[in-house]
């Protein structure tokens, strides 16, 4: 748990230090006017990761910082849909666990009434496959994309070759803000399911009181 806070907060600092423009440089100035240094905060890289950096650090760390986004988009999601009672029908297992008979949250995967270990590895395994062979820049063969976290991966496109370059960089920095927003939201809420555990609970809009 302390391990997953800690990456989540240096994934979180690291994630206002802003997408690619320019060439490989060593002064900080020159990623001052990258995609993601906007209002209100600019430049923001208060653990000086970019310090002494070149082009091909930034786009490294703007990649981590695209996929960190994008996953805690999705557990951020998860969290507000399974604490509003919504789950997947039918059993986990054949032995005739449902799926809403498990908890939320962090309970679901830590504590007494997590799921099996088994089904925890088969989780890790699928997201490790996906991790080598599919969400890449690079996977099935195609060229690499045009940008950090580009996974179209040659195949899936939904109209992105349609849209001008201004259109472009006003979509990849709304994902930029909503995934820098869900970073310190699914943060908040694995802090406040944390603090219940030492009756500190607090009623939280929408999902109410984490329990």
């Amino acid at each position: 748990m302390k391990l997953a806070i800690a990456a989540l907060l240096a994934g979180s600092a690291a994630a206002f230090a802003p997408a690619q423009v320019g060439k490989a440089t060593t002064a900080l100035n020159a990623f001052e006017s990258e995609l993601g240094a906007q209002p209100p905060l600019g430049f923001f890289d208060p653990l000086g990761m970019l310090t002494d950096a070149d082009q091909e650090r930034f786009d490294r760390l703007r990649y981590v910082e695209v996929k960190h986004g994008r996953v805690c988009q999705l557990a951020f999601l998860g969290q507000i849909v399974t604490r509003n009672g919504v789950h997947l029908s039918g059993d986990i297992d054949y032995s005739g666990h449902s799926f809403d008979s498990y908890p939320n949250g962090l309970a679901a995967v830590f504590g007494d009434s997590a799921i099996p270990q088994a089904g925890a590895l088969q989780i890790f395994a699928f997201v490790g496959f996906l991790e080598l062979f599919v969400m890449k820049d690079s996977a099935n063969g195609a060229e690499p994309g045009e940008f950090p976290g580009d996974f179209r991966n040659g195949a899936l496109d939904f109209g992105w070759d349609t849209f001008d370059e201004e259109t472009k960089l006003s979509k990849r920095a709304i994902e930029l803000n909503n995934g820098r927003a869900a970073m310190m939201g699914i943060l908040g809420l694995m802090v406040h399911e944390k603090l219940g555990e030492i009756d500190m609970v607090a009623d939280l809009p929408i999902i109410g009181a984490l329990q």
